[in-house]
């Protein structure tokens, strides 16, 4: 019985330490993002959690969800996968308010200026995110020049599952709610490292 306490605070411990993750880097995305647009802009983190690659589609909208996934591959003290989605409709209002446009309705394909914005964004977020982990490990920790796919959930986080899905069945999901916009838009930031590196990263915690 005491193993099982002693697991299950070994877990709270290690939850705690992942929000904190999530706090900062929403944090450290808020400053960026207000910089690029030159207007206030805050982002919350309702939500932080360890999921299997199978439940991730479901957080975001379902399998059959139309999205716009921004992916980036980690190198350094970490290996693993990246990933910032949004729904397709959210990615429209998001980079409207960033471009200052009047968010039209029905929007169909991203153009090229927007997908820029969307990647930029992507990438502004991702690496909030990677600061705050390295901040609290002491890990270095970089990632690829980011790559945009607009398409089903299930289709784009099929990527990393098929290729991490034998190091690990992991990730780390943590939820960013924009506020301070004309709409609050939820957008999912997806940490997937290697087992090893998780493995790392929690150890370099002292956990």
């Amino acid at each position: 019985m005491q193993e099982n306490n002693s697991n299950s605070a070994e877990k709270d411990i290690e939850f705690d330490v992942l929000t904190e993750i999530g706090n900062i880097g929403a944090g450290n995305a808020t400053t960026a993002l207000s910089q690029l647009i030159n207007a206030r802009i805050d982002m919350c983190v309702p939500k932080v959690d360890l999921l299997g690659f199978s439940e991730l589609a479901e957080i975001v909208g379902g399998a059959e969800t139309l999205v716009a996934g921004i992916l980036l591959s980690l190198e350094g003290d970490v290996d693993g996968m990246m990933l910032f989605v949004l729904e397709s409709s959210a990615a429209h209002l998001l980079v409207d308010q960033l471009m200052g446009c009047v968010s039209g309705e029905n929007k169909g394909d991203f153009s090229e200026m927007e997908q820029s914005a969307l990647m930029e964004i992507g990438n502004i977020i991702a690496g909030a995110y990677l600061s705050s982990i390295s901040e609290l490990t002491n890990m270095k920790i970089t990632s690829s020049v980011p790559y945009l796919s607009v398409d089903m959930a299930g289709a784009i986080l099929s990527v990393p599952a098929i290729e991490f899905g034998k190091l690990g069945d992991k990730a780390l999901l943590i939820e960013s709610k924009f506020k301070d916009l004309d709409v609050d838009i939820s957008g999912y930031f997806i940490l997937i490292p290697t087992l090893e590196s998780y493995g790392q990263i929690l150890t370099s915690l002292g956990l």
